[in-house]
């Protein structure tokens, strides 16, 4: 593939590349973390200046991205040990590069995005015949219909960086539907507490930005989850950096910051099976 030159500030795309590039360069200085050598050679096939996107992301954000990432990893192939022909939907997949961490060689996977996101998808990382794309909202339910899933092989849904931007309803709704078509099938998320909502919205308002980005908050997954359905039923959620083992080589802030994330469980993963 040829480098392209590529110019899309303020869109969609430029959104999908902040995750893609923290993967590609903070997996090379903290691979123990996570090790993706797909993101790094997508980057290498882009033209595009990632100083912004550096500095706004930062050390702490960056690693942030490899740890969800790494979570979401373990759950998958834990997954799949029990089911290895299971289906993975994979919800606002953005340029997500986790088909390639996790193959087993018998999964069949669906990137789920909006139109655009997957046309831009499609330009860097290609189908296979069993990573197949759908362009939709997550939130138009007829995308069921174009996931295989047989119930004896399992189905399992990771939706990172997804759920805090819809409305409580929009997504409860969502994981009854789920629940309904897909029966013992499991979802997993990161959400953030409703401290987290609060200090984000106080922020965007200092900056001038009115609207909020992040609507839903989650400081009690089991509470929260029991009340949207009694199908629902949290197997496992604990604070995003509990599992991962601190690397003195992490700068000052990065410390600072998940010290302050893991004292007061501002961001955290939520593992649900739909009874």
């Amino acid at each position: 593939m040829t480098q392209d030159e590529i110019s899309f500030e303020g869109t969609v795309q430029e959104t999908m590349l902040g995750p893609l590039w923290a993967r590609a360069k903070y997996s090379q200085l903290y691979p123990e973390i996570l090790n993706d050598k797909k993101s790094s050679d997508i980057i290498n096939n882009i033209d595009y200046d990632f100083t912004k996107i550096q500095d706004y992301l930062g050390e702490w954000r960056g690693i942030g991205l490899l740890v969800r990432a790494r979570n979401f990893d373990n759950a998958i192939i834990k997954y799949i040990e029990k089911f290895p022909e299971a289906t993975i939907v994979n919800v606002g997949a953005g340029l997500d590069t986790t088909f390639y961490r996790v193959d087993n060689g018998r999964i069949k996977w669906y990137d789920l995005d909006l139109p655009d996101a997957i046309e831009f998808r499609r330009k860097y990382i290609p189908e296979s015949n069993r990573c197949s794309y759908i362009s939709k909202s997550a939130l138009d339910y007829s995308w069921f219909d174009d996931v295989e899933f047989a119930l004896n092989k399992g189905i399992f849904i990771i939706a990172g960086g997804f759920i805090y931007y819809f409305q409580e309803l929009e997504i409860s709704a969502l994981f009854n539907a789920l629940a309904k078509r897909f029966p013992s099938g499991e979802i997993i998320f990161d959400c953030v507490s409703n401290l987290a909502i609060n200090v984000a919205h106080k922020r965007a308002k200092k900056a001038g930005t009115e609207t909020p980005f992040w609507h839903i908050g989650i400081s009690d997954p089991i509470k929260t989850l029991g009340k949207w359905s009694n199908k629902l039923k949290v197997i496992d959620w604990y604070t995003m950096y509990a599992r991962t083992e601190f690397n003195p080589k992490w700068n000052k802030k990065t410390f600072k910051m998940v010290k302050i994330a893991e004292r007061f469980k501002t961001a955290k993963i939520v593992q649900v099976k739909f009874r």
